[in-house]
């Protein structure tokens, strides 16, 4: 693989890990929101990432193709999809946002969650910028290897 592709896949996971982040974010954002309806309550959002792993081996069969100089292999994002929880219904008939029966309708947001995806997509965002910057170094200690003769 070239180390030019090298960037190329360090970039897709970096994006990837970005949406991932603005997911977890909007997730935490609206925890704590409360709704009168299931309809109009909140679901947690999640992303759904794949290689694109097919588009690396196109037209090439067998595994060997994985060691070929052009099968760098990024992340693609396939969507956002909406978490099938249950949401939280709670019996609150003084709440002002209870409906005629006096239930008020939660997100099924669990936050702890969240928070181990917000620190694992971070983690993972961190790690892609080092290998991007172990790249360049390397990229550069290569141009000059033939300056100092």
């Amino acid at each position: 693989m070239s180390l030019y592709n090298v960037f190329d896949v360090a970039g897709s996971a970096m994006s990837a890990q970005n949406l991932r982040l603005n997911t977890t974010a909007s997730n935490l954002a609206n925890a704590n929101s409360v709704s009168s309806s299931a309809g109009e309550t909140y679901r947690a959002r999640h992303p759904v990432f794949a290689t694109q792993l097919q588009q690396a081996m196109q037209g090439r069969p067998g595994r060997e193709s994985l060691m070929q100089e052009d099968s760098a292999v990024g992340v693609k994002v396939m969507g956002i999809v909406e978490d099938e929880t249950p949401l939280i219904v709670e019996y609150s008939p003084n709440h002002p946002m209870a409906d005629e029966e006096g239930y008020i309708y939660k997100p099924n947001v669990n936050v702890m969650e969240e928070m181990a995806n917000m620190m694992s997509a971070s983690r993972s965002y961190q790690t892609n910028v080092q290998i991007a910057d172990s790249t360049k170094q390397l990229l550069s200690r290569t141009l000059r290897m033939g300056q100092n003769q």
